[in-house]
């Protein structure tokens, strides 16, 4: 292989060979809900549903995640809450993914709210406004925490989402690649790098599957008119089919992590604590990023500033 490589050795004392590569990233816009409820479990559980079918906007009408737990102490309504991000390329299918989602997941699950959660943001988008005509008339204004907040009548009693959400540009496309001699040590490293993330890292989401990418894609297609098709440079079953196979004979499983943040300094944390944790994982051969020579966005992460090696 052409590009570069070091050797990296994790605080466990294992090493692991880390390609002197970067991974590119780019602007998406990005909205940024409070879901409380009367409880964690229901407030997950429309956090969950609000941010399904949303790993990238390749084919997806949005990428989300949920982001973490907020104590009840620190929310408008002192109710636990959970925050999710969404992001879309632009603001208006931005505006139009929150309200479909904030209506159609978070309504209409038990006892939960909606508030803002960008609320320094510049624009504001008339989420909570366009959902209230839901009230068919019987909708009423009203104040929690010193929000202006919509009252919605449900079934349950009111639904309450506040009036206007902020909106800004993100950071997408934040990754790494795990080359791993099976899949047993592979997933076990990418568990482990997700878990770090979640635990050590702010303001960041993870879009996919649980954290987790095996169907990492490239631009365009060999043989189909695709927007994307597979990665099969790293692709192990095309090893010895392929001549531009990325893999060495020794890795037989691959997971991309995938971040999105809402500054490119959240997205760096990320990576690092993400590539400390995979490091540390016995058979993992190789770390990668994915980018496409600087053209797809504007941010590059090299691995080595990730990791904070000079």
């Amino acid at each position: 292989m052409s590009e570069k490589t070091f050797t990296y050795k994790a605080d466990n004392g294992n090493t692991c060979e880390i390609m002197d590569t970067f991974a590119e990233m780019f602007r998406l816009w990005a909205g940024r809900v409070l879901i409380t409820a009367d409880n964690e479990k229901w407030a997950l559980t429309a956090a969950a549903v609000a941010t399904g079918y949303a790993t990238s906007v390749i084919m997806s009408p949005a990428e989300a995640g949920i982001e973490g737990i907020v104590p009840a102490d620190k929310t408008p309504d002192n109710r636990v809450g959970v925050l999710i991000q969404i992001y879309n390329r632009n603001r208006f299918e931005l505006k139009n993914q929150l309200i479909l989602r904030i209506g159609q997941c978070i309504m209409t699950c038990p006892t939960a709210s909606a508030f803002d959660a960008m609320y320094n943001a510049k624009r504001r988008l008339k989420v909570g406004r366009s959902i209230r005509l839901f009230g068919d008339g019987f909708q009423r204004k009203g104040i929690v925490g010193n929000r202006k907040v919509w009252k919605i009548p449900v079934m349950e009693g009111d639904f309450i989402v506040e009036d206007a959400f902020g909106a800004a540009e993100a950071i997408a496309g934040g990754n790494f690649l795990i080359l791993a001699k099976d899949k047993t040590s592979g997933l076990k490293a990418a568990e482990e790098a997700t878990s770090a993330i979640k635990t050590r890292a702010s303001e960041v989401i993870l879009p996919f599957p649980g954290g987790i990418c095996r169907s990492g894609s490239k631009a365009g297609s060999l043989k189909y008119k695709l927007r994307a098709s597979t990665n099969h440079p790293f692709c192990p079953g095309l090893k010895t089919v392929t001549p531009d196979s990325q893999l060495p004979a020794n890795v037989n499983c691959v997971y991309e992590i995938v971040i999105n943040g809402l500054t490119v300094e959240a997205v760096k944390k990320a990576m690092k604590e993400g590539l400390r944790a995979a490091t540390s994982v016995s058979g993992v051969v190789r770390i990668s990023a994915g980018n496409y020579g600087g053209k797809l966005g504007p941010y590059k992460t090299f691995l080595k500033e990730a990791l904070e090696i000079t």
